[in-house]
């Protein structure tokens, strides 16, 4: 999946700027408009200017639209309008354009305009429809925008139904949605039984929330954000935003070439168990490989003796063969050693028979340094009511949608279903910062704010990827990150080796450990382009 935008840039609490890209709520956009529209901006000059940066967009996308065959589907609403704004642009450069009106607009100026330039205007009978799109270059889908919230039927279900049967029929046809793919809901991302896949999503003014969800980016295809005029200083109070490119390489810890390994923070993982040796590897080696000055392992014996082979360059502490009631010594014990750390790292591959005893009492022992909890760490939690109120420090939490839905109550299919808003929510009520993994992993701070992954790659489904990412989370808080700018760059940096690795070694069968290599090389990239740009200023 890939986006294209306009980045608006902000203010750095400690001077610079820093490019942003927010991801708004239905809510949210409409009191951009209003707030829009006090400005002098209003709805009839938004929809001009919507209906020209879609027209540009496609114009772009075809490289020409002169003699190209566009058939322009227009809605009852606003949609419909911005729609017949592009038709408009689309005729005057030179396209054959067929506007088809699902409904009679005859009042509309932007209509009228329409007809004044004579462009050929049909519907809503639909007998020609079908071999209008198979003969189409594009089709734009302007039926239903933000504000569709009806389940789609009569005349607009018939149309949609035809562009999904043409777009499967004629390979050469490219589907572009004006804001979303009708019926998607721009929420949630659920789709409508009507919501065609479309190749090209132009996203009006700012993405949508719906947008960046599994079933939401299924539909979109590219997702490009067209700049509609909206002022940057309108959209401060929006707390959702994308983890760009831009935004990662604002939050890279600087690194002087005088620097010691003391000056890259100390790393604790706790982690490791008799059947999952790995997962002690892959944290750490996570840790490390983003730059952390040393990683210290609290593991079996037997667990060291297996990584000590993988990675010499890793710290040791034995504990005994397992974690359990009879270990609590050894929690107070670790929690004393934690004092000379910068983060701790609990959880990966501990097991299920972890008890919740040794967790909650390494947690209230420990001082107040930063804290990633994963895998059986998290379950572990599930199992003691109200277990946020018994943990004081900074903590971020990495749960999947399986160990989210046991801390909050939920099935995975609820969690899925509302991902951005259980993350948010959750955040805020727990007092923690979550990092809800998977396709567009999401991070929530407990001050509301949130930061969404523009990443889904189905090759990073497998074992041992999210122990990477809590190691890479745990070695950026050991440089000085804080909290919810460690999970937000370790999340972009994670999911940036994750499609390099990729690129490398194929969609099927790619290892967790394929990642391990490209986190270097994921930073260094940012390194290169900041030094670029300071080259050409």
């Amino acid at each position: 999946m890939r986006l294209t935008a306009r980045l608006m840039a902000v203010k750095l609490p400690g001077g610079g700027f820093m490019a942003v890209m927010k991801v708004v709520s239905v809510t949210e956009m409409l009191s951009l408009e209003e707030e829009s529209a006090k400005t002098g901006l209003g709805t009839a000059q938004l929809m001009e200017n919507a209906g020209c940066a879609v027209a540009q967009s496609v114009r772009r996308i075809l490289s020409t639209v002169a003699g190209k065959h566009i058939i322009v589907l227009v809605g009852p609403g606003n949609n419909g309008g911005d729609g017949l704004v592009a038709a408009r642009y689309l005729s005057s450069w030179g396209s054959k354009v067929v506007v088809f009106l699902t409904r009679d607009r005859s009042d509309d100026n932007n209509l009228k305009k329409v007809r004044g330039l004579g462009i050929t205007i049909i519907g809503p009978d639909m007998s020609g429809l079908d071999g209008l799109l198979s003969t189409a270059d594009a089709a734009l889908d302007a039926l239903f925008g933000t504000g569709q919230i009806r389940e789609i039927d009569g005349i607009y279900q018939e149309v949609l139904t035809k562009l999904v049967d043409a777009r499967g029929r004629c390979p050469g046809l490219k589907v572009f949605a004006v804001d979303l793919p009708s019926g998607l809901n721009a929420d949630t991302g659920q789709p409508d039984l009507a919501t065609p896949f479309v190749d090209y999503t132009l996203t009006l003014g700012l993405p949508k929330r719906g947008l960046y969800t599994p079933e939401g980016a299924g539909r979109a295809g590219e997702i490009i954000v067209v700049d509609i005029g909206f002022s940057p200083h309108l959209v401060t109070g929006m707390y959702t935003e994308l983890i760009t490119p831009e935004l990662a390489r604002a939050l890279l810890p600087v690194r002087s070439p005088y620097a010691h390994k003391g000056s890259f923070g100390r790393v604790m993982v706790i982690a490791g168990s008799e059947n999952y040796f790995g997962a002690a590897y892959l944290s750490c080696a996570g840790a490390a490989r983003v730059g952390a000055g040393c990683v210290a392992l609290a593991s079996s014996e037997g667990v060291i003796a297996a990584v000590a082979t993988k990675i010499p360059e890793v710290v040791f502490i034995p504990l005994s063969e397992s974690v359990s009631e009879a270990a609590l010594s050894e929690a107070a014990e670790l929690a004393k050693m934690a004092a000379d750390f910068n983060a701790v790292l609990i959880g990966p591959g501990l097991g299920t028979r972890v008890s919740e005893k040794f967790i909650m009492r390494l947690l209230a022992d420990l001082p107040p340094i930063h804290i990633v909890l994963d895998a059986d760490a998290l379950n572990a939690l599930a199992k003691v009511p109200e277990w946020w109120r018994k943990i004081k420090q900074e903590v971020v939490i990495t749960p999947h949608p399986g160990e989210m839905g046991r801390l909050a109550g939920l099935t995975i299919e609820e969690v899925q279903a509302g991902r951005i808003d259980i993350a948010q929510e959750k955040a805020t009520k727990w007092g923690k910062t979550v990092v809800l993994k998977g396709a567009f992993t999401v991070v929530a701070a407990p001050d509301g704010r949130c930061r969404i992954s523009p990443f889904a790659n189905a090759a990073m489904a497998s074992a041992g990827t999210g122990d990477i990412l809590a190691g890479v989370i745990s070695g950026l808080l050991g440089q000085g990150l804080s909290i919810f700018d460690a999970a937000s760059l370790g999340v972009y940096l994670h999911a940036r080796a994750g499609e390099r690795a990729k690129t490398r070694v194929g969609e099927v069968g790619m290892l967790a450990s394929d990642i391990l290599p490209e986190l270097p090389q994921s930073i260094q990239e940012q390194i290169d382009i900041l030094r670029g740009g300071a080259m050409c200023s």
